[in-house]
């Protein structure tokens, strides 16, 4: 059967669904059995002709929902399935938030630079300590992180930034995406983003709206580039 004819051309922005959708047929049909491995990434890209982030995505949603389990550096495993097992779906794509982030970010930032007030930034300041705690500490969760970003998106001068910035984040608490986060994430990646912070931070602190808006714009960058990395060394 030709690829064309599995994942349609004009399918919805949501293609890991079906992708999804697919593979758990093959696994229910028989075709693969419990403790086979998947063909690779690239292997599956190939023969539905998608992209490999997208099979990325459909396998992330396999293994939430206990399809798969992805053993780091040895492949994608079938798992027993159990009776009722459904896939979680709901999520948006982890990639696409983070494209999102991408589009809005830096610009949220540059406006931060140019019309945030000395108590705006000192709460931004506070976050990146937070941060910085966070990471000491061996935090699982990073709210500093998190807060840093949102603290950013209020002092832009513009209400709807944080109101966008919020929901996107929300999204990320997601099982799609935290299990992005827990299976392709290396362990030198929060003191990274720390770093990069810090960078974003001086540009505010300098009041740089051009160094704001490039710093933000390769922060995020570099957080999609980790995560498609991390995940084609694992598959």
């Amino acid at each position: 059967m030709q690829a064309e004819s599995l994942i349609p051309s004009d399918a919805p922005p949501r293609l890991y669904q079906k992708i999804a959708n697919l593979l758990r047929e093959k696994i229910t049909q028989g075709e693969w059995q419990a403790g086979d491995t998947l063909p690779s990434e690239r292997d599956l890209a190939k023969w539905l002709n998608v992209s490999r982030t997208s099979v990325r995505e459909a396998i992330i949603a396999l293994e939430v929902s206990g399809w798969l389990e992805v053993k780091v550096g040895k492949g994608v495993y079938v798992c027993q399935q159990k009776e009722n097992q459904n896939i979680d779906l709901n999520g948006i794509s982890p990639f696409s938030l983070l494209q999102a982030r991408l589009l809005i970010e830096p610009e949220t930032a540059a406006l931060a630079a140019e019309n945030m007030t000395e108590k705006s930034l000192f709460l931004i300041k506070q976050a990146y300590l937070m941060n910085v705690s966070d990471n000491i500490m061996g935090s699982t969760t990073h709210d500093g992180d998190r807060l840093f970003h949102i603290r950013i998106a209020e002092s832009c001068g513009n209400d709807v930034y944080p109101l966008i910035l919020k929901k996107l984040l929300n999204e990320q608490s997601s099982k799609l995406f935290s299990a992005l986060r827990r299976l392709y994430t290396p362990s030198d990646m929060p003191l990274r983003s720390q770093q990069e912070h810090y960078a974003i931070l001086m540009a505010l602190e300098q009041r740089d709206v051009n160094a704001a808006r490039e710093n933000m714009r390769v922060h995020l960058q570099n957080v999609i580039d980790i995560f498609m990395r991390g995940k084609e060394q694992n598959l």
